[in-house]
């Protein structure tokens, strides 16, 4: 089956969206868990481990996974491939801060894979900001939207 693909024209009008923004605080708890899960030692004094920049920037920027999905038209949730996930670290990530979070679309493209298949380039930046408006990270996130199959 053939998806409709949609108008490169569409794609690259996302460039410079902005996500509502908004604040997150990692809980002692969550940053239990975290560690937990890769295995690690908690870290002292509090911080975090650098883990939580696949999900803190996304949801505290105020939005989602499923609409980063939309935003780029994605055919599927089998459609989405991962370019990369970069992440600066600026400050140590602390529980219990209400870090400010923005987010905006960087780029997006329409590119011709090596086999001659469609698809987008859409980059995703999120600044994590301490309370005074200092940076404390980025998270640069790239995804490859395949386009033309289900």
């Amino acid at each position: 089956m053939t998806a409709a693909i949609p108008p490169e024209d569409q794609i690259r009008a996302i460039v410079g969206h902005e996500f509502p923004g908004g604040v997150y605080t990692v809980e002692h708890w969550e940053n239990f868990l975290l560690t937990e899960c890769t295995g690690a030692e908690p870290l002292p004094d509090g911080m975090v481990h650098p883990v939580v920049l696949f999900h803190m920037p996304i949801l505290g920027s105020g939005t989602s996974i499923a609409e980063m999905f939309a935003l780029g038209q994605a055919e599927s949730d089998f459609s989405i491939g991962i370019e990369s996930y970069d992440w600066e670290m600026f400050a140590p990530l602390r529980e219990g801060v209400p870090y400010r979070i923005g987010g905006r679309v960087l780029s997006a493209e329409r590119r011709t894979s090596r086999n001659d298949r469609p698809y987008d380039r859409i980059q995703f930046r999120f600044d994590v900001d301490q309370p005074d408006g200092t940076p404390a990270a980025r998270s640069t996130i790239t995804w490859h939207y395949r386009r033309g199959v289900l």
